[in-house]
């Protein structure tokens, strides 16, 4: 997975909405910014379901289909795999379609000693919702991964701006 978010660092796949706002060997944080064509209610049901918006070739098992969302305080952000399963996050903080705050480690950060936090929220805005995901990660040997994390989560947010959408 780590050469697949170096390649697509390399190959400048970023969103012109995202910015790495701090970088460093023991941290960095991300944010993106989208507006999306959708109301509120709908941009949230479709985050709430990952298996519709999420990349498959970011997953375990290779197919989005396995992932699912337990939307309360403590719920998982799991995947089904043939072997057993993921727990990619869990979430800490559910303000029901405002705000989704999630912990841990996505893709390649899961195996090193950090602490990440995902911050979703979405606001009304006159051309349907503002959406602002916020990573921030904090541990050591982050060093070179903040560009390639941020590039696959941009993607991410995309797919998830095409899903609201459609």
């Amino acid at each position: 997975m780590r050469t697949i978010l170096l390649a697509i660092a390399l190959a400048g796949v970023t969103p012109a909405n995202a910015d790495v706002l701090k970088s460093s060997d023991t941290g960095f944080a991300t944010r993106h910014i989208q507006t999306i064509a959708a109301p509120p209610a709908k941009v949230w049901e479709t985050l709430l379901h990952p298996d519709r918006w999420w990349d498959g070739a970011h997953t375990y098992s290779g197919n989005a289909a396995n992932l699912s969302l337990d939307a309360r305080p403590g719920g998982c952000w799991c995947e089904k795999t043939a072997t057993g399963g993921v727990e990619h996050m869990r979430i800490v903080y559910l303000a029901d379609g405002a705000t989704l705050r999630m912990v841990g480690g996505l893709g390649p950060l899961q195996a090193m000693p950090v602490i990440a936090v995902l911050t979703i929220t979405l606001k009304p805005a006159a051309a349907g919702t503002e959406l602002t995901a916020d990573y921030a990660v904090a541990g050591p040997g982050l060093t070179g991964i903040a560009a390639p994390v941020d590039g696959v989560l941009g993607g991410q947010w995309t797919r998830l701006k095409a899903a609201a959408e459609h």
